[in-house]
């Protein structure tokens, strides 16, 4: 439902926080799997991967594409002015994009959840969302937000000869307007509810408690504006430093305070990060310390004492 320029960077990011979301349970079910056959440790067997993937495939691409039949200018950000304008190939590489976007995002994620690099992991998702915010306010020409707010061609050629306010108006009176507050309703309210629904999951589940470090609802809000408000305002600052100073030297200081600001192991970013209780340490922590016990003290290091390992880990 958002113009196919931006929409993989919010696949991606999306299937990266669903990971994230649910980075305790992928953990868990490492724990559960280990030692078991090849068929459980599958990545069709995995539930989270596979809702992940029916969430983009069933809401992402079908809402998409009816945008892209309905006002094909604005979904190609004006680039094309009607139907004729569209390459067929753009609606086969954007039905099957998104869910491969999706399913890369979320193993990415998921894969860096597992070896105890949650933070990592969570800047998958700032980065995602940077790429979608960024190509929605600034663009590839400084004129995203005016390509987006522009329901017809006509629109956005007459930019210039109207106020903002007349444009901003012309677009939520619009059908286009009309049929992304519709789609949203469904895709977005459906991302969020799993994804919050995930968190409360993982939040339930032993240890993690002793992880999170504020209230649930505070924690919420903490990832919300981690995941949502921070890529959007970066997005737009370094729109706003590519306007004041160019982009040669615009990005490159862009990139320098966002590395100050995401990296530093002192960033408030990553403290913030930390009240919020994703794991931080390896999915075989707990794994092997109980395998160890178990291994020295039959003397055997085979399947059987790691396979006491989950149940003693599942039973802490």
């Amino acid at each position: 439902m958002i113009q196919i320029q931006a929409a993989l960077f919010w696949a991606y990011a999306a299937g990266a926080t669903f990971a994230l979301s649910a980075g305790r349970q992928l953990q868990v079910w490492e724990r559960i799997n280990a030692g078991e056959g090849p068929r459980t440790r599958s990545r069709a067997a995995n539930p989270y991967l596979a809702l992940t993937a029916l969430f983009a495939a069933v809401l992402m691409v079908p809402t998409g594409l009816f945008l892209l039949w309905q006002n094909p200018s604005w979904s190609t950000m004006h680039v094309a002015d009607g139907h004729e304008g569209v390459w067929a190939g753009f609606l086969l590489f954007y039905a099957g994009g998104i869910p491969v976007a999706a399913i890369l995002g979320f193993l990415v994620a998921q894969g860096l959840v597992l070896v105890g690099a949650g933070y990592w992991a969570y800047l998958q998702c700032v980065g995602g969302y940077f790429l979608l915010f960024g190509t929605l306010i600034h663009g590839w020409d400084g004129r995203g937000y005016e390509r987006f707010l522009s329901p017809g061609a006509e629109d956005f050629a007459d930019w210039s000869r109207d106020s903002v306010v007349n444009h901003v108006l012309d677009f939520v009176t619009s059908g286009t307007f009309l049929a992304l507050l519709l789609f949203g309703a469904a895709v977005i309210g459906t991302m969020l509810a799993t994804e919050i629904g995930w968190l409360m999951e993982g939040w339930s589940l032993p240890g993690a408690d002793e992880d999170r470090q504020v209230p649930r609802f505070l924690g919420i809000a903490i990832a919300a504006a981690g995941v949502y408000g921070l890529p959007f305002a970066g997005a737009l600052f370094a729109s706003v430093l590519v306007r004041l100073a160019g982009g040669w030297l615009g990005l490159p200081l862009f990139a320098v305070v966002a590395g100050v600001t995401l990296l530093h192991r002192r960033s408030p970013v990553r403290w913030l990060y930390g009240l919020v209780g994703v794991p931080g340490r390896h999915w075989r922590a707990g794994l092997d310390e109980a395998g160890g016990r178990e291994s020295g003290g039959s003397g055997s290091g085979g399947p059987d004492g790691q396979e006491s390992g989950v149940t003693a880990d599942r039973s802490a």
